[in-house]
């Protein structure tokens, strides 16, 4: 690289070096890249930090930088089934529709349709409710309480003012939906009597948050929900749950204890909403469900059309709710993992380490977890495979920046892997990943 501005080369010095390189890319795009390249190095010659690549090089970097997706796959060798930073529920296969669809065309009638009709049907033998769906769960909390609250009261308990991912807080959600809060009972324990006590001419809503991301333990209270269903018929208000998690398959024999949604409409909820890519375990959604008329004020509000899902949720949607209903669990990855017994992943564990030489590698007993905000404290028995190396966190640094990405665990001075967020296909990748990282 030049040492002084008067050395730098000419946009067209830097186009002529870069020749047939560069033939694949759009020339305006190419000229771009080339100019950026030498603003660049006039900064770091300006910042006395001459030396580097040449102006062609990196402007051939960067062309081949903005040609690859940023949106990679990724092995999540975690044992975290739905890990928020890797997408949550991995999706099923499933090939996505090219060119038009009927996604609001009612072929039937002839006439303009609703794009909630495609997973609505499914949605409704699932739950037995109406539903509707938004881009994600707090849009689907937010629409909630604007529509049923806004400019008036909800009662929440102070023990269910939580906060999710992100710093994403219950209260800020319902300070800019116009919802006015009226807290009720204190941190740990909260009677049907406060509630009670809270009603005034003012309140629309009770809210009662499912804490999916915590437990509370110890000296505690709180009503169940068919009190509160109760108070809520008594008071002519609706009862509002938001569930978080959204589990509608029964996932206690796998020991994992989280209501079902089904079972919240079922002890009197009016309303109930929930995520799509957590143990539903589908896209990124914000799923409503309840009393018919409820829904159909909230497909009203103006709201409901800037918060709606665009098409690939829909129909990633319709086509998890269609394996629900089926229970074809193998289709669902997140519930396939979440419900593979322990053995089969010690099986898969020692045969990965056995085959394949150079990993020195063992099987450990170990622990997956759900993750993504849901069942804390919840684990799944596992086994792991522990890879010794000399320098464990270079290791895992080569791991997760190499092709394909592996994302793993470090403990105890070893990295580990759990395959049962590793799908079967993927394995040969993972050891190749593995076998190269020791280099």
């Amino acid at each position: 690289m030049s040492g002084s501005l008067r050395e730098l080369p000419s946009v067209d010095q830097v186009l002529a070096r870069l020749g047939d390189a560069a033939a694949a890319y759009p020339r305006g795009l190419v000229v771009d890249e080339v100019r950026r390249a030498l603003e660049a190095m006039r900064a770091e010659i300006r910042a006395g930090r001459a030396g580097g690549a040449p102006a062609e090089e990196r402007a051939l970097r960067s062309l081949q930088a903005l040609a690859r997706p940023s949106l990679r796959p990724v092995i999540n060798a975690t044992g975290v089934v739905l890990h928020t930073n890797l997408g949550r529920a991995p999706l099923g296969r499933m090939s996505f529709l090219a060119g038009y669809s009927n996604l609001e065309y009612d072929l039937a009638a002839g006439r303009r349709g609703r794009r909630d009709v495609h997973a609505g049907a499914l949605c409704e033998r699932l739950l037995g409710a109406p539903r509707g769906v938004g881009i994600n769960n707090a849009a689907a909390v937010y629409l909630a309480l604007h529509e049923l609250a806004g400019g008036h009261e909800a009662i929440v308990s102070r023990g269910e003012l939580i906060e999710i991912g992100d710093g994403f807080r219950i209260p800020d959600i319902m300070l800019h939906s116009g919802a006015v809060l009226r807290e009720v009972g204190s941190t740990n324990r909260t009677h049907i009597g406060d509630y009670r006590a809270a009603f005034s001419e003012r309140t629309r809503l009770i809210l009662r948050v499912h804490r999916s991301n915590f437990r509370m333990a110890g000296f505690t209270a709180r009503p169940e929900l068919k009190e509160l269903a109760a108070l809520a018929r008594e008071r002519g208000v609706p009862l509002y749950e938001d569930l978080g998690s959204g589990c509608l398959a029964d996932l206690q024999p796998f020991g994992i204890d989280e209501p079902l949604a089904r079972a919240s409409l079922a002890a009197g909820a009016d309303l109930v909403s929930f995520s799509g890519d957590k143990l539903l375990g589908g896209p990124q959604a914000g799923i409503l469900a309840g009393r018919a008329e409820l829904i159909a004020r909230l497909r009203r509000n103006p709201m409901c059309r800037a918060l709606r899902a665009g098409k690939l949720i829909c129909q990633a949607l319709e086509e998890t709710l269609r394996r629900l209903m089926l229970e074809r669990w193998e289709e669902i990855p997140a519930l396939a993992m979440i419900r593979a017994d322990a053995e089969e992943i010690r099986e898969r564990g020692e045969a990965f380490a056995g085959r394949r030489a150079g990993l020195d590698a063992e099987v450990i007993p170990g622990e997956s977890v759900i993750g993504g905000g849901a069942t804390p404290e919840q684990r799944i028995p596992t086994w792991l495979v522990a890879l010794r190396a000399a320098k464990v966190s270079e290791f895992e640094q080569r791991l997760r920046q190499g092709e394909p990405p592996v994302v793993a665990r470090v403990e105890n001075g070893r990295l580990l892997v759990d395959l049962r967020t590793v799908f079967p296909e993927e394995e040969a990748a993972l050891a190749a990943a593995i076998l190269q990282a020791r280099v």
